[in-house]
């Protein structure tokens, strides 16, 4: 059986190459929603002490991170490193004691789908928040979801992820977590 339950000593978040001249690219009203749900998932981690991975594919090219995304990982304490290799999985990529990774970025079916894959292949529980990736065409996202899932990852969403990390209601970062989903 798949590893469903996301685990607060067992998480870490992986965000993918969310870069300034890649954004422009993507459909707006996906790249909204990635933005937003990227944010939301960064906010979780945050609270939750979990590790937060950012890659930046070749940024003298692509240019850095853009700033929501910037902006929502100050002082979060995220690991960072720049890549040329598409998987951000490739050569010494550090599992930060962690065998379970919520996974956010883009393109895909590129980046992300390559990234999970090597998560999976070093014996990683996937959880893939469907609704904060994006790549340039709806064909080629799909694409990026499907190979995902044949892989063994886990097709999710970031309210479902945040919901199954908090556990329950009633606590402060209940209150705080739920007012972003809305």
């Amino acid at each position: 059986m798949k590893d469903l339950t996301v685990s607060r000593r067992r998480a870490a978040l992986l965000v993918i190459d969310i870069q300034d001249r890649l954004a422009p690219a993507m459909p707006a009203a996906q790249l909204e929603l990635m933005i937003r749900n990227t944010k939301i998932a960064i906010e979780a981690a945050r609270r939750f002490a979990l590790p937060i991975v950012v890659s930046e594919q070749y940024p003298k090219g692509l240019g850095r991170t853009i700033a929501p995304i910037e902006e929502a990982l100050a002082e979060s304490g995220a690991h960072r490193f720049e890549k040329t290799t598409f998987s951000a999985c490739a050569g010494d990529f550090a599992m930060h004691g962690r065998d379970q990774w919520i996974v956010a970025g883009m393109e895909t079916h590129v980046c992300v789908w390559q990234s999970v894959r090597d998560l999976r292949a070093r014996g990683a529980s996937v959880h893939l928040l469907t609704d904060a990736v994006s790549s340039r065409t709806p064909e080629n996202r799909q694409v990026g979801l499907d190979l995902a899932r044949a892989a063994g990852a886990v097709l999710s969403s970031t309210e479902t992820v945040v919901f199954d990390l908090l556990g329950a209601a009633g606590s402060d970062d209940f209150k705080a977590l739920s007012k972003l989903i809305k």
